[in-house]
């Protein structure tokens, strides 16, 4: 594989890094300008934090002191200039490293993903999200915070992905869709040594595991923390392992959950982010961590589970 180079850029919307609820509830119910009049009236008045908030600024505190940094982060949203600064004064006010942004007075933010050269983009805005996506670039949309945030050491960021169709692509999700468990089962007992393609998240991880890489702690450890939640199990997992063994991209914890629900695990981990491509896991998570919903091949209402009883 080429050699990663470069930091990891994040992108997020205004309403993903901040709680915005009450204010887009005038924007819906009143209008822009009733919109605008209340922002302009709340300038000074630091903005709640929003679902993506400790994520990103676990991501920045992993930057060293001196020298380039590891993560940038660029707020990419529809407000307008006029309204940004409330955004950046609550962004000064939480002491977060970001200084770069674009701010589009309505219009679709999505291709300013492209423009950023963006590896990660979080949004609560459904129609930018799938644009960022079929552009190719990691993208989520995210739910409502959590009541309670996750504990975990301070200096410490851990993320949690499902695994078809967000980091490998949808190829054995679709067989097992088209022809059932017991083909699924055999494809991937056949092809255990043959890893799987990156998915819509593939670019992403490789990424931050490079980032991983150069935050390991004496004892071994990374201040970046992976995780795998899966519906696969046995005998479907060997291929999984294998995959991120070729792949170069080591996971500190793996979870082959079968028909399990998914949101203990994600608990369990700590997680500060959560990404799936079924909104019923999204769904189901959401009461415990962060969760982002990933653009893929599954209707809102399919829940696919490749795993025997």
């Amino acid at each position: 594989m080429p050699e990663v180079t470069g930091p990891l850029i994040v992108g997020i919307s205004t309403r993903a890094l901040f709680d915005l609820r009450e204010e887009h509830s005038v924007f819906e119910e009143q209008g822009v300008e009733a919109y605008a009049a209340l922002q302009r009236e709340r300038e000074q008045v630091v903005l709640p934090k929003g679902t993506g908030f400790d994520v990103v600024d676990r991501l920045l505190g992993l930057n060293p002191a001196e020298g380039p940094p590891l993560v940038q982060v660029v707020l990419i949203s529809r407000n307008s200039p006029d309204l940004s600064l409330r955004a950046f004064h609550s962004i000064a006010e939480y002491g977060l490293g970001i200084k770069h942004g674009s701010f589009v007075s309505g219009r679709p933010a999505g291709p300013l993903v492209q423009a950023w050269s963006v590896d990660l983009f979080l949004s609560n805005e459904e129609g930018d999200v799938r644009m960022a996506a079929d552009a190719g670039t990691a993208a989520a949309r995210l739910h409502p915070p959590p009541e309670r945030a996750a504990l975990a050491p301070e200096d410490e960021v851990r993320i949690a992905f499902d695994g078809d169709a967000v980091l490998f692509d949808a190829a054995s999700d679709e067989i097992y869709k088209a022809h059932g468990l017991d083909a699924f089962l055999a494809h991937e007992r056949a092809n255990a040594h043959v890893p799987m393609n990156r998915g819509p998240f593939g670019h992403f991880l490789r990424k931050l595991a490079a980032v991983r890489g150069q935050v390991m702690r004496d004892d071994g450890s990374s201040r970046v923390r992976l995780a795998l939640v899966t519906a696969r199990n046995a005998p479907a997992h060997e291929r999984v392992v294998l995959t991120f063994r070729e792949w170069g991209t080591p996971f500190d914890e793996a979870h082959f959950v079968g028909h399990h629900i998914k949101a203990p695990f994600v608990e369990a981990f700590g997680a500060h982010i959560f990404f799936d491509d079924q909104e019923k896991h999204v769904l189901g998570a959401r009461g415990v961590a962060p969760a982002g919903h990933v653009p893929g091949p599954h209707a809102p209402d399919e829940l696919i589970v490749p795993a025997a009883k």
